[in-house]
């Protein structure tokens, strides 16, 4: 039977899923905890989709969460799953459905562990096991050999390297660069700023020179995640952009921005000359006056000896990947309350 939603009235899912399952997949249910088939389930294999076998979950992203749901950190693929927001019993959550036929198949969380801090709850309904030995006779659907090392990062881009008080050939045009936490979200950010020309991620702030995303992960590099902003003075001020930079993250927190902790996201402000230094210290002076944080601002205000421009892959990272799991549930939010609260100064479509 084809199991494409297109084939598939409500009465056929009926006939091919059990009770249980068709009111998780098909009426967005949720089974009791620790009553699922795979909830303590530590057999390797691929994790399928219970209506139209698509590979979901892999069994070696698969963890103990204690919630009595199955959890994995992360799925399969990227586009083997999508995303919908979920304000139902009086909370936002994020529903997680299977990309192929719209099963429902739980929601994601931002508590899991490393490396993608994301919790997928999923419901043992939702789901069938392929184990590895079932998964190697199988000859119709293309599966991964489950030994093999994950896939390399693509290469760093072209001519990455220290670009410290790079002077920009367009005319009048100024630099700032600023660490706030996750540079997708930054960059998101500053980049729908009217006035703002171009923002690239990369590193700064650190000791080793040309590291990598993987190296600036570990927290040894010295480096924090960045974001350095072209910007036009007759249109944006630096001050302009302090502003936003203290309104769209939390200075409070040493080396950490919710659930993104390390040195890497520390809040700090990277300035290229005596004026931007002056600037940021009047800045976080008039900010604590204000007490406009309960908190006292950790920032640091530190001189900017290098820029590493980040890995061609992170460049334009949300815009690109708006329904990735951290996007989706982390940095929309931000942009949503972001772009509401400075509408006037967004460039225009």
């Amino acid at each position: 039977m084809n199991r494409s939603p297109e084939n598939m009235s409500d009465d056929k899912w009926r006939e091919v899923l059990t009770e249980l399952q068709y009111q998780v997949t098909r009426c967005g249910g949720t089974e009791p905890p620790f009553t699922g088939l795979y909830w303590n389930t530590k057999d390797p294999g691929i994790y399928r989709c219970v209506c139209c076998d698509a590979p979901l979950f892999r069994s070696d992203a698969k963890y103990d969460s204690g919630t009595g749901w199955p959890s994995f950190w992360e799925p399969y693929a990227e586009d083997a799953v999508k995303y919908a927001e979920d304000l139902s019993y009086g909370m936002r959550r994020i529903e997680v459905l299977c990309a192929s036929c719209d099963a429902h198949l739980g929601h994601v969380f931002p508590d899991g562990p490393e490396p993608t801090g994301l919790r997928y709850c999923i419901n043992s309904a939702a789901l069938n096991l392929e184990r590895t030995e079932e998964a190697a006779k199988r000859k119709d659907i293309p599966h991964i050999d489950l030994d093999m090392e994950a896939g390399e990062e693509p290469d760093s881009a072209e001519g990455a390297g220290p670009r410290a008080g790079e002077k920009e050939t367009s005319a009048g045009y100024q630099t700032a660069t600023f660490g706030g936490g996750c540079f997708w979200c930054v960059e998101a950010v500053f980049d729908a700023l009217e006035g703002v020309v171009r923002v690239v991620p990369g590193y700064a702030g650190g000791q080793v020179p040309n590291p990598t995303y993987e190296q600036v992960c570990t927290g040894t590099t010295g480096h924090a995640e960045v974001v350095r902003i072209t910007f036009d003075p007759k249109v944006i001020s630096y001050d302009d952009l302090l502003e936003i930079f203290f309104m769209t993250h939390d200075p409070t927190t040493p080396n950490r921005q919710g659930n993104d902790v390390g040195p890497q996201y520390r809040s700090i402000i990277l300035y290229e000359n005596a004026e931007q230094e002056q600037a940021a210290r009047r800045m976080i002076a008039k900010l604590e006056e204000e007490k406009v944080f309960r908190a006292p601002i950790v920032t640091q205000v530190e001189p900017l000896e290098a820029f590493y421009e980040a890995e061609e892959y992170h460049h334009r990272y949300f815009e690109r990947n708006p329904n990735q799991a951290y996007c989706f549930m982390v940095i929309r939010p931000k942009v949503e309350k972001f772009r509401s609260r400075y509408a006037e100064r967004l460039k225009k479509a």
